[in-house]
């Protein structure tokens, strides 16, 4: 199944790079059926915090999650890599935007993936309590996320990010990890999961997934 999802979702993209990359990722990185694993009992709608060219919200949809998707970015062009494709799909809207400086839409269940290392502790700290904020009684905020703390991993994830800052697919003004406690401290009151999502790479990734109670 992951392999014909993968198949689909890279068949959208109109380069072969972009092809390959998105069907490599979906078809390796652990976060994608952990995520969907998540969202089988969730019927709110969902936002998708520095979406980048939609590939989640896609995968998303291949795999049978119906609820409205918000994708959020502040990359213009890969927003507009995922509106050229969102037609394909009903209930998809991607728009670019700062989650640093505005609001998330009320009433969602929330997704940030691999983002908060790029903002200062402020921010960061700004952005999750804004998710807390948004999720609604039974909804949920799921966040993968690299942590820092003592592990090589965690060296190993700095380096990582590192060569991507170089390489200029990832744009970003700093590399800040956060720490597992900075991570859990706005979600009080939520029932939460966390657990390591490593899978078959050497990076020091967490996922966190916080229940709002109904």
């Amino acid at each position: 199944m992951t392999e014909d999802v993968a198949a689909r979702v890279a068949a959208r993209y109109d380069t072969i790079f972009l092809q390959k990359y998105t069907r490599s990722k979906v078809r390796h990185d652990p976060v994608y059926p952990a995520v969907r694993d998540v969202l089988r009992d969730v019927q709110t709608p969902l936002v998708d915090v520095g979406c980048g060219a939609g590939v989640f919200a896609f995968f998303l949809r291949e795999s049978g999650f119906t609820p409205p998707i918000t994708g959020i970015d502040f990359h213009a062009a890969k927003i507009a890599m995922a509106q050229r494709i969102a037609p394909a799909y009903e209930g998809l809207t991607f728009r670019t935007g700062d989650a640093r400086r505005e609001e998330l839409p009320a009433g969602h269940s929330v997704l940030i993936l691999d983002v908060l290392q790029y903002v200062s502790a402020d921010d960061r700290a700004g952005i999750l309590e804004k998710a807390a904020r948004a999720v609604p009684p039974g909804g949920v905020a799921i966040l993968r996320q690299g942590i820092r703390d003592a592990s090589w991993r965690s060296r190993v994830s700095y380096a990582g990010e590192v060569f991507s800052r170089i390489n200029g697919w990832l744009k970003m003004e700093r590399i800040d990890f956060p720490t597992r406690e900075q991570i859990v401290a706005p979600f009080a009151g939520f029932a939460h999961d966390i657990r390591p999502l490593w899978g078959r790479t050497p990076f020091n990734n967490y996922l966190f997934v916080f229940r709002r109670p109904a």
